[in-house]
C-alpha cells in the first residue's frame, strides 16, 4: 500500500472538518454541563478481557493489538465498558449518582459483508452511574433530545425498546432458533424469519415479535394482551411510565418529541438490561443513525473487585451521521475563521519588532484575538494589503525598521465567520 494514504479505514480531517466538528462538540459539551455531567477521559487501548467481559463486547469487533509482554490489547469500539472498569476501580467512594460525559474515538472491525470498511468513528456521550429507576431513564432520554434539538437537527425520531421484556418474549423459543429469531429482528429481516422451519404458533410469535413496532399507546395495548409474568407485566408497566412521562414533559414544554416503540429494536452490545433506544435521521439522503444507548445494571459488577453491582444508563451520539444531517440542513458554518490581524515587518530589521508586536496584540486583548505574522522575505505596503484581502483579515500593523508601527483597517465585503451559534 502507498506511503501517502491513510490505513484502510482510517481518513484524515482537514481545518474545515475538524473545526465543524468541533462546532458539533461544543454544541454537545454545553448540554452535558447544563445538564450537571463531567468530563471523563479512559484509555484507547484496553485488555481485550476488559471489553468482552461477560460478553459485553463480541471480540471480533475489537481490532488487536499484541505487546511485547504478550499481553492481549485491544482499541476501545465503545466507551461504556472503559467507563464502567474506570468508574468502579479509579472511582471507589465516591457519592451516587455519578453523571459522567465524554468525547472521544473508537475503532470497530466492519461487519463481514459490509460495504463500508471505516473503522475509526467519533462519539460524545454520557453515563449515569449509580442509580436505577424511571426518573434515571427519562433524565437520559430528556438529554439525549436536548442534545440534538440544541444541535439543529430537526426531522428525527426517538426507537425505544425494552431489552429485558424483548430477551424474555424470546424464551419460548428453543435454541439455537432464538438466537436466529434475535439475528433476524436486528437485522430488520422479516423473511428469514418466514423462512425458518418452526412451528407455525412459534413462527407466529416470531412474526408478531418482529412487528411490534409503532404508536407506543398501541404496541403496549398489544403487548398487555399476550400471556405475560408477572415479572414481564411489572416491566411493560415501567416502560408505560417511561413513556408517559415523556409525553408530558413534551406536552408542558411544547416540544415535539416523537416517539416510536419498537420492541423489536436490539443492540448489537448484550450488556443491555434495561431500556434501548436509537435516535434516527429521516434525513433526505436516508436514515441515519443519530445516537444510540440504553441500561446497563449488571455491567459495573464485572469490574468491581468485590463483585458489588451497581445501575447505570447512558448513550453515545454519533458524531460523523450528525455532521452529515446538519451539512444537508445547512446548520454548520461553511468557512474557517479568519485571522484578525497580518503583522507586516518592513524589511528582515524589523522582524524581531513585528513578533512583539504580535504578541502584545494576542496577549492584551480581553478576548481571543488571531495575529499572523506575513512571513514573506520582501513585501511591499500594498502587496501586504493584497495577502491581507485575499484571506480576510481586516486589521493590518506595519512595522516599520526603527519599531513604529502603522495600523489600518481594510475595507472589503465580509463573510460569515465559523462560529458556535448560541
Amino acid at each position: 500500500m502507498a506511503i501517502h494514504q491513510p490505513p484502510t479505514g482510517a481518513r484524515d480531517l482537514l481545518p474545515l472538518d475538524v473545526a465543524q466538528k468541533h462546532w458539533i462538540e461544543t454544541k454537545l459539551q454545553d448540554v452535558f454541563q447544563r445538564w450537571g455531567y463531567q468530563w471523563i477521559v479512559t484509555s484507547t487501548l484496553e485488555r481485550v478481557k476488559t471489553l468482552v467481559a461477560g460478553g459485553s463486547v463480541q471480540r471480533d469487533k475489537v481490532i488487536q493489538i499484541y505487546d511485547s509482554e504478550s499481553e492481549d490489547l485491544g482499541l476501545r469500539p465503545e466507551l461504556t465498558a472503559s467507563i464502567a472498569r474506570a468508574a468502579v476501580t479509579r472511582m471507589a467512594g465516591v457519592t451516587h449518582p455519578q453523571r459522567l460525559c465524554y468525547s472521544a474515538n473508537v475503532f470497530r472491525k466492519p461487519p463481514k459483508g459490509s460495504s463500508s470498511r471505516q473503522q475509526e468513528f467519533f462519539q460524545s456521550g454520557v453515563e449515569l452511574l449509580g442509580i436505577g429507576g424511571v426518573a434515571a431513564d427519562v433524565e437520559v432520554l430528556l438529554l439525549l433530545t436536548d442534545c440534538l434539538e440544541r444541535s439543529g437537527v430537526t426531522d428525527w425520531q426517538l426507537l425505544l425498546s425494552e431489552a429485558g421484556l424483548t430477551r424474555s418474549l424470546l424464551e419460548p423459543f428453543p435454541q439455537p432458533w432464538r438466537d436466529r429469531v434475535r439475528s433476524a429482528m436486528a437485522r430488520l429481516d422479516r423473511l428469514a424469519i418466514e423462512a425458518m422451519p418452526l412451528e407455525p404458533a412459534l413462527r407466529d410469535r416470531a412474526l408478531l415479535l418482529f412487528d411490534l413496532r409503532g404508536r407506543p399507546t398501541d404496541i403496549i395495548q398489544n403487548v398487555s394482551q399476550l400471556d405475560l409474568s408477572p415479572e414481564q407485566g411489572a416491566i411493560l408497566d415501567r416502560l408505560k411510565t417511561t413513556i408517559e412521562l415523556l409525553q408530558d414533559y413534551a406536552r408542558t414544554t411544547d416540544r415535539n418529541l416523537p416517539i416510536v416503540l419498537d420492541l423489536s429494536l436490539i443492540q448489537p452490545f448484550d450488556y443491555y438490561t434495561g431500556i434501548v433506544f436509537e435516535a434516527i435521521s429521516n434525513a433526505a439522503t436516508g436514515h441515519e443513525l443519530l445516537g444510540q444507548g440504553g441500561r446497563y445494571d449488571q455491567l459495573l459488577s464485572l469490574y468491581d473487585p468485590d463483585g458489588n453491582s451497581y445501575p447505570g444508563i447512558g448513550f453515545c451520539l454519533n458524531l460523523e451521521p450528525l455532521h452529515r444531517v446538519l451539512s444537508e440542513s445547512d446548520q454548520l458554518p461553511g468557512q474557517l475563521p479568519a485571522s484578525d490581524w497580518l503583522v507586516v515587518p518592513a524589511s528582515p530589521q524589523a522582524r524581531a519588532a513585528a513578533f512583539v508586536y504580535a504578541h502584545r496584540l494576542r496577549t492584551e486583548a480581553p478576548a481571543l484575538i488571531r495575529v499572523e505574522i506575513d512571513l514573506q522575505p520582501t513585501v511591499t505596503l500594498e502587496s501586504a494589503r493584497d495577502r491581507a484581502r485575499m484571506r480576510r483579515i481586516r486589521h493590518l500593523a506595519w512595522v516599520n525598521d526603527d519599531g513604529s508601527i502603522n495600523t489600518e483597517e481594510l475595507r472589503f465585503k465580509p463573510q460569515p465567520q465559523l462560529q458556535a451559534q448560541p
